[in-house]
């Protein structure tokens, strides 16, 4: 299929991270636009364009920047900050990484249209730790902004002045939660806060703040030029925009590919060569391992937030892990709750306890110790995570599970058979054999 990169567009150019090349292909033309509108029109033009959050949850990034309070002339207010969700460490998802590595001037002019229309003076960085090279390459694209004038005092002639902060993080995977990465970046532990309040209104350092995810504001430089219009142009109307997928496992040509929201796996296989192994597709995550998991019933499902979620799962952060038939859905499950139970950072009951016995579980029934009564207690263990923890955290870490014995009953049974104190009989209908799967 014909493609034509947005996000992507500067990827394998001369050193796209150079300022001064960034500027040859379209670079800060946005915030010069952005700075002759009114900040209302700013907020009002990237609501129009529908563009929705890419670090996951897919809320409308124009609805979130109008929710920050502003106080009429005369009054007293508190500052205003803009925060980006650098923090990734998703199983599966490198989409974010790629874009501050390759272009980090695209999130850098966005952040600084954002902290205009939303009244802010300073932003924040929040990078994931372990990403040791993306540090230092935005750090040294703020350093260059600050020389051409694009931060500091007077920017481009405004009368503004704008900061940047890049905060390198400890590498805890729960600061990928907006919260949790805000009381990290106050000098606290990484822990989710009880909302209400939301940041919008009682954010950094209890002030209204503004948390996007990288990809969000690499877009908004694009809408500023192009307009809502044509922004609405690609993919379908409740998910508007183009999306860089993550493409990982059994695929001949993993990466990042950048396709208008909606595209199917289908598509993406196309694009990436196909099956590496000449195996069938078994399953597969739409978008990252907290997201329930699909099959290769699923291969048209449309990859846009509301055709995944009536599909059953989420379309996430368009991490796309793929596994064929000589792939074990219990093993991968096993290895991705014991991370949710290594990352769980133990301030709720139902995630700290529930994610460290459906690990315990998981694992008997995978080295064949198993009996017919676990996986009632790993979907009510579940059921009990689901819904009752203080972030998205639990959520997520039951979303595999009770996918996957949804869908592969019959490859658990297989496995929960191999013990002879199970309950279950090897060959009896009630124990399928196990196809498909490495034991």
């Amino acid at each position: 299929m014909a493609l034509t990169p947005v996000l992507t567009k500067r990827f394998g150019t001369n050193a796209p991270w150079r300022i001064d090349n960034y500027e040859r292909l379209d670079g800060y033309a946005g915030l010069r636009k952005a700075l002759t509108m009114q900040p209302d029109e700013l907020i009002a033009l990237v609501k129009e364009s529908n563009l929705r959050g890419r670090g996951g949850a897919g809320f409308p990034t124009g609805m979130k920047w109008q929710f920050i309070p502003q106080a009429k002339p005369g009054e007293p207010s508190k500052p205003h900050y803009v925060v980006i969700n650098a923090d990734e460490g998703e199983p599966g998802t490198c989409r974010d990484l790629p874009l501050m590595m390759n272009d980090p001037h695209s999130m850098i002019e966005g952040v600084i249209i954002a902290c205009y229309a939303v009244r802010a003076a300073h932003a924040f960085v929040y990078i994931r730790g372990e990403a040791v090279h993306a540090i230092r390459r935005v750090t040294q694209a703020v350093n260059e902004a600050y020389a051409h004038g694009y931060l500091g005092d007077n920017v481009l002639g405004s009368g503004l002045r704008f900061d940047i902060t890049v905060h390198g993080g400890a590498g805890a995977y729960i600061c990928g939660e907006e919260t949790a990465l805000l009381d990290s970046l106050e000098g606290k532990r990484g822990q989710p806060r009880l909302k209400p309040p939301f940041p919008a209104t009682n954010g950094l350092y209890d002030a209204p703040t503004v948390v996007n995810n990288v990809g969000t504001l690499a877009s908004v430089p694009y809408i500023v030029l192009g307009g809502a219009a044509w922004h609405k142009k690609m993919g379908p109307d409740g998910s508007p925009g183009t999306s860089i997928y993550s493409l990982s496992g059994r695929v001949k040509n993993p990466g990042q590919y950048e396709a208008p929201m909606g595209t199917t796996l289908r598509e993406l296989l196309e694009m990436a060569g196909g099956m590496s192994r000449g195996k069938d597709l078994k399953f597969w995550t739409p978008g990252g391992s907290s997201t329930p998991l699909f099959t290769a019933e699923h291969l048209d499902v449309p990859l846009d937030f509301d055709s995944v979620g009536k599909a059953g799962s989420m379309n996430g952060t368009s991490a796309v892990m793929i596994f064929d038939t000589d792939d074990s859905v219990v093993q991968a499950v096993l290895k991705w709750t014991q991370f949710y139970e290594h990352e769980s950072c133990g301030k709720c009951t139902p995630c700290r306890e529930g994610n460290y016995w459906t690990a315990q579980i998981l694992e008997r029934i995978w080295h064949g110790e198993g009996v017919l009564a676990d996986l009632d207690t790993l979907l009510d263990v579940s059921d009990n995570i689901f819904g009752r923890s203080f972030c998205a955290l639990g959520d997520g870490a039951t979303s595999c599970i009770m996918s996957s014995i949804k869908y592969f009953r019959d490859e658990y049974l297989a496995l929960i058979a191999k013990n002879p104190n199970s309950g279950l009989d090897a060959g009896s209908s009630q124990a399928p054999a196990l196809t498909g799967a490495s034991a």
